[in-house]
Order: structure tokens, then sequence, then C-alpha cells
């Protein structure tokens, strides 16, 4: 989508939540149920619009993966949203399923992109420990792992992954696409519940990033990998099957960034570049 609304248009910016336990996704699929395809649906019908709204979403999540904080936008004629804008929550209340809901809807500021213009993206994985496993009431949100986890280990496995690298060895290689992130944190905290999270940051992600990212790092945390092995991984700059790929529902995205509403259309014309480290070659 471009950042360019046509005339007698408006972008609005829709600020969201769902437990993505019963959705395929955030992407919309013929058959199955994904977030996408029921806020789309919903936007339709509570507008009374003919067509479907085109939603573009700051970041697509996996099945199972949930959502605190996610951001997307769509484009609508100027009259449409003058009509409904101050009804539109309300009704979406009453249209959506109770596993999506959406907290704000408003006109974007010029040049914003819910994709592209987002300068971070936060994710928190949560994990249990406990030998007697997860409490029943958040099993759907926290992963039970059953060896004890030592946080100091894991942090300090973490910091050799920070910055700017080829995340090839963490990621789902897909086709046209760079695996060159930046990323801004990487730590974890045992809270007074005794729940272990990960607090991961990142100015974009690629595929099964973060999930990777934790299922080498639990390794670190429960004695099977020594601190300085996730490290040699990410420097290998090649998938590694000994890198496990982590279950979604521990995984929740909490929070995106946006710069100021001066450099929105810049950050979102630089986001489009594709990304080579200093050094690399063009081919």
């Amino acid at each position: 989508m471009s950042d360019e609304v046509e005339p007698g248009h408006v972008r609005v910016r829709l600020d969201l939540s769902y437990d993505g336990k019963d959705f395929s996704g955030w992407a919309k699929q013929r058959v199955l149920r994904t977030v996408q395809g029921e806020l789309e649906s919903a936007l339709q019908t509570v507008m009374r619009l003919p067509d479907p709204v085109e939603l573009t979403v700051a970041g697509r999540t996996d099945a199972g993966v949930h959502a605190r904080g996610q951001v997307a936008q769509f484009d609508v004629r100027d009259e449409v949203w003058a009509e409904h804008h101050d009804k539109l929550l309300r009704r979406l209340a009453g249209r959506l399923p109770h596993d999506v809901r959406v907290w704000k809807a408003a006109e974007a500021p010029e040049g914003f992109n819910a994709r592209f213009s987002a300068i971070w993206r936060r994710y928190a994985y949560r994990v249990g420990d406990h030998q007697g496993g997860v409490d029943p009431l958040r099993r759907g949100h926290v992963l039970w792992h059953q060896w004890p986890l030592d946080v100091d280990a894991m942090n300090e496995a973490a910091a050799a992954l920070l910055g700017e690298h080829d995340f090839a060895a963490y990621c789902k290689k897909r086709e046209g696409a760079t695996t060159i992130r930046t990323l801004q944190q990487l730590s974890w905290e045992r809270g007074e519940d005794g729940i272990v999270t990960a607090t991961v940051r990142a100015d974009a992600f690629c595929h099964n990033m973060v999930r990777s990212l934790v299922g080498a790092l639990l390794h670190v945390g429960d004695g099977h990998r020594p601190t300085d092995w996730p490290g040699k991984v990410l420097r290998a700059a090649v998938r590694d099957s000994s890198v496990h790929v982590v279950k979604p529902h521990g995984l929740t995205l909490e929070e995106v960034g946006y710069p100021a509403d001066e450099l929105l259309a810049a950050r979102s014309k630089e986001a489009r570049n594709m990304r080579t480290l200093p050094g690399a070659g063009c081919c």
C-alpha cells in the first residue's frame, strides 16, 4: 500500500489485540480463520461498505501467536469515515469475535504506514519452569519448560546477539527477503510469580526469528549448551537444525514503535530499501 492517500480518502490507524489460539495467524486465507479476515469482514459490515477494506499490519503474526499492541491501517472515503468514526469502536465490539478487540481507531498522520513507518517491534515470550507445570489459567500464554532455567546465563548468551547482524541462522528464509535485522534488546527476567519473560525488540523480524532465538537461549538456560553457543550459531549465518523453534503460544506482540509524525514518511521510504551489512557485496 502506498503512503499516499487518494484524494477524498482518509487513512485510519487501528490499535488492536487478539488471542492467537484459534487463529491461523494474521494473514487472510481462503478457508482458514485469521485475524485479518475477521477484522476486514467486521469493518465492511459495520461501515456498510460494498467491498472489504484492505488492511496493512505492522507485523504479521503466525498461527497461535498473540498480540497486545498490534497496529493496522486502512483507507476509506472521507464521507464514510465522517459517518462512522465516532461509533466504530462500539460497533466493532458488537460484531467481532471475543478473541480480537480494537481499542482505538483514529485518522493517521500524513506519511503513516503501519508496516514501513515502524522503527521497532517489541515481543514478549513467557516461560514457566516450575516442576509442577504452568498455572492452568495461564497455559495458553506460557510455555512450560521441564528443566530449571538460569536467567543470568541466558542474559550472558543473549548479549552476543545484539546489534545489526545477518540472522539467517535463526530465520526461515523467504525468497527475495533479507535476513539482516538490528536486534535492539534481548533480555530475560524472572517475575515474582516465577514466570521467566524474554523481552525481544528489533527494527523488524524475519520469519520464526523470535521463537528461534528463544529456543536457543532456553538450551543455554537449562545447561544443555554453553553461553557462547548462540553467538557461534549466529556467526555461521546458515540455518542450524539444532536451533529449536519453540511453540507459538508463549509469544505476544506487545508494542510497535513509530517516530515523530514529521519523520513517518522518511522512515517508510528507508524501510523499503533492501539492507546489506557493511562490506557485503551487492550480488
